[in-house]
């Protein structure tokens, strides 16, 4: 579990006895842990909408139809103008995704973030969970490499449009 993170991280976030983690409590204040399927159309009536949702390294382990269905699951749980926190799927299926679902892609670090676990990268084209090159010369490269996304929130030049107290409104939140 710990393969990826160094002994200073482990020391910060995790009280250890022998082999056994537990998380500090500064960081388990205010959250509730819940344990459950992602793709349960139930699940929103269970947890009720989130202003931030992370989906991090489980949807590139089933096939594209399932994360596709997965995934539009998950952005349901995220609040009008809230954030959804997407890795570890395949790029075609969270392009697809997104632009169905008409996401905000964040494109602020979005070459930092897709770049940031060097031993995904090394693993493209060869295997399944392998990441392709953050390729910024695509006509698609924001939908396509953005992690973040904000759902149900106007895109700038829909606030741009709409006027200038949403429009300042929707900067003060970037």
């Amino acid at each position: 579990m710990f393969e990826r993170v160094s002994s200073q991280e482990i020391d910060q976030m995790f009280e250890t006895d022998g082999n056994q983690a537990t998380i500090r409590p500064w960081l388990r204040q205010g959250i509730t842990w819940l344990a459950g399927d992602a793709g349960d159309p139930a699940l929103l009536a269970a947890i009720g909408p989130q202003d931030i949702v992370v989906a991090n390294r489980f949807l590139c382990h089933m096939q594209p139809p399932a994360a596709e269905s997965c995934l539009r699951n998950v952005g349901r749980l995220v609040k009008p103008g809230g954030y959804l926190f997407v890795t570890g799927i395949d790029l075609d299926v969270r392009a697809k995704v997104a632009l169905g679902e008409s996401w905000n892609p964040i494109t602020d670090l979005a070459r930092d973030i897709h770049d940031g676990d060097a031993s995904i990268l090394a693993g493209w084209p060869i295997e399944y969970w392998g990441l392709e090159p953050f390729d910024g010369t695509r006509p698609d490269w924001r939908i396509r490499y953005s992690s973040v996304f904000q759902l149900g929130a106007p895109s700038h030049e829909e606030a741009e449009l709409a006027g200038p107290e949403l429009a300042a409104s929707e900067r003060s939140h970037a």
